[in-house]
């Protein structure tokens, strides 16, 4: 299989999360037909951007009453050919709600980001100050078209939710809500957090194929101006390069040539989100490793949260979804009274230790404030007591890596470093928020890496990996938060904050997890993993140390080496 076949087979297997056929619906179910139409459309440097509409119709004619208009802004191409000559619509999908939309009586538009798609232009860095001015010049556009009454709203999840909440953030007058799902707060602690990278935007850039394959807009008979645009898409910024370019917060990118992680930081720009009234809900879900920016977002921004039980982008099982996102965008851009705002501000899947669950509503972001409860690590164990003084070492195995183009997950890392194993819980305990791990460590050089995992051993011997953090030793100073972390420790990661180890020096580590909601049943025991190597870092060829390091855990009194389990109000 070629280079860029494989490509487009994992880009179209990404992009079919937000393009699957549409679910079944009655013909009499709001707006059964559509008209689309697609344009250039040029934005304040005259670069033209492929805009796709989608406008409710009757008898075949677009309705001529102005309707709301819901806006994704997307690098996955907006309609495109699939490997069997089929054309992919996204807003023909209803894994967004999008068809429904149309169907409820909006139009939808989906639009190309500039260097991808059928987009022109060359894309510098990625979600930066001029994709989101893109965002903003296409909303006004679109709210001053005939079909529209001058409301937008945006809506999108992982990259799509990116371009959703960075146009909030260059406060288009026309935006009056967003939905945005699995995306990032901090994006530095997102891509780097710990200081070191792993899965999420360090994949390699697709071949130009990849955009070749989407369909001309309407005037396009030729494709000429496709083929044109996707020659511009050859200068765009390395994504993995751009990010394994910066390893510090005030990095300087030899690619860009300015300190990308702050014109990126959306948590700056927060204030132009409040200020302008824009309505928010993020959501997400608790296997996905967005989680824990979505949950810091929504406390600092006072959004509306939706949590999950799946994996990346995937809606949310036993939730009326596609309802919850058109009564929001009913509530904000039709001005329907609906009870919308009367209901609770947050709603989350609580695992009931089965297979099963229910959805907590309420007006607090889940795990804010939680009591922790910590779990000692002594030789192999993980116990209630601090035990006697001791020390365990391994040595990092880089050979951890897999084939899995999207691990939104990591598997069980036993036996690739030091295992610590609890007792059997006598009752049932749940857990709700971020678990803590706190380490003391050694390494026979000045700098490593730590990876962390809590995992579940269930009776009859199942494994479930439940949490999981990073950090690299160098950058273990903790650092006041500028923003509302839930009480969880902050890295700041700048460069003056970079403390190799002196020979013989010990670490106290603090690795902040990834947050989850989970009863641990009765008869089931925690573990904890620790490691030097992850499978989902794409460059383990690239760091892999020979001799390995060889890293040391202290635990036992004087060292306090443990790890903090949150726990929901009322369990034990």
């Amino acid at each position: 299989m070629t280079f860029s076949i494989l490509f487009r087979r994992l880009v179209l297997a990404f992009t079919l999360l937000f393009a699957l056929p549409a679910a079944a619906q009655s013909e009499d179910d709001g707006y059964a037909d559509y008209q689309r139409h697609s344009l250039y459309v040029p934005v304040r440097d005259g670069t033209q951007l492929a805009m796709n509409i989608y406008r409710p119709a009757e008898d075949g004619r677009a309705v001529d009453e102005a309707m709301p208009v819901i806006f994704v802004f997307t690098p996955y191409r907006a309609r495109y050919y699939d490997d069997d000559g089929n054309i992919e619509e996204t807003a023909l999908g209803d894994r967004l709600a999008l068809r429904s939309l149309i169907r409820a009586g909006y139009v939808v538009a989906v639009a190309d980001v500039r260097g991808k798609g059928a987009s022109f232009g060359t894309r510098l860095g990625f979600q930066g100050h001029t994709e989101a001015q893109d965002g903003h010049d296409l909303v006004e556009w679109l709210a001053h078209q005939p079909f529209s009454t001058g409301d937008v709203g945006m809506i999108g999840c992982s990259y799509l939710g990116g371009t959703a909440l960075h146009t909030a953030a260059s406060a288009p007058p026309s935006l009056r809500a967003i939905f945005a799902g699995a995306s990032d707060w901090d994006k530095y602690d997102f891509v780097r957090r710990g200081g070191i990278t792993a899965q999420f935007n360090t994949r390699p850039d697709e071949p130009l194929s990849v955009d070749l394959a989407s369909v001309p807009v309407d005037a396009d008979t030729d494709g000429s101006m496709l083929a044109r645009a996707v020659a511009q898409h050859a200068d765009n910024t390395s994504m993995s390069g751009l990010w394994y370019s910066m390893p510090y917060r005030d990095s300087v990118s030899p690619l860009t040539g300015n300190a990308f992680w702050d014109e990126v930081a959306l948590w700056k720009r927060a204030d132009a989100i409040r200020e302008a009234g824009i309505a928010t809900y993020l959501w997400s879900n608790w296997k996905d490793e967005p989680t824990g920016q979505i949950l810091v977002a929504a406390q600092n921004l006072d959004s509306r949260l939706l949590v999950g039980p799946g994996s990346h982008c995937v809606p949310p099982e036993g939730f009326d979804f596609i309802g919850e996102i058109t009564r929001f965008f009913d509530h904000h851009l039709k001005g329907a009274q609906n009870g919308f705002e009367q209901q609770p501000r947050v709603t989350y899947w609580s695992d009931n230790g089965t297979d099963d669950g229910t959805y907590v509503q309420g007006d607090e972001i889940p795990g804010n404030n939680a009591l922790m409860a910590s779990l000692y690590l002594s030789d192999e164990t993980l116990t209630r007591q601090l035990g006697d003084p001791g020390e365990s070492s391994f040595s990092v195995n880089y050979d951890v890596g897999d084939d899995n183009y999207f691990a939104f997950w990591p598997p069980s890392q036993h036996g690739n470093g030091l295992t610590y194993v609890s007792a059997p819980f006598e009752s049932d305990v749940d857990l709700l928020g971020s678990p803590l791990a706190h380490l003391a460590v050694k390494i026979d050089r000045p700098d490593g890496d730590v990876f962390v995992y809590l995992e579940q051993l269930g009776p009859d011997g199942d494994v479930e990996v439940l949490s999981f953090g990073r950090l690299k030793i160098s950058l273990r100073a903790i650092t006041p938060p500028p923003w509302d972390n839930l009480g969880l420790p902050w890295h700041a990661g700048f460069s003056a904050d970079a403390a190799p180890l002196a020979e013989r020096e010990t670490a106290e580590l603090s690795i902040g997890m990834l947050p989850l909601s989970h009863r641990v049943t009765a008869g089931s025991r925690l573990r904890l993993v620790v490691t030097g190597a992850d499978p989902r870092q794409r460059n383990l060829a690239e760091i892999t140390q020979d001799p390995a390091p060889q890293i040391t855990v202290l635990h036992g009194w004087g060292q306090g080496s443990r790890v903090e389990l949150p726990l929901l109000a009322g369990s034990e």
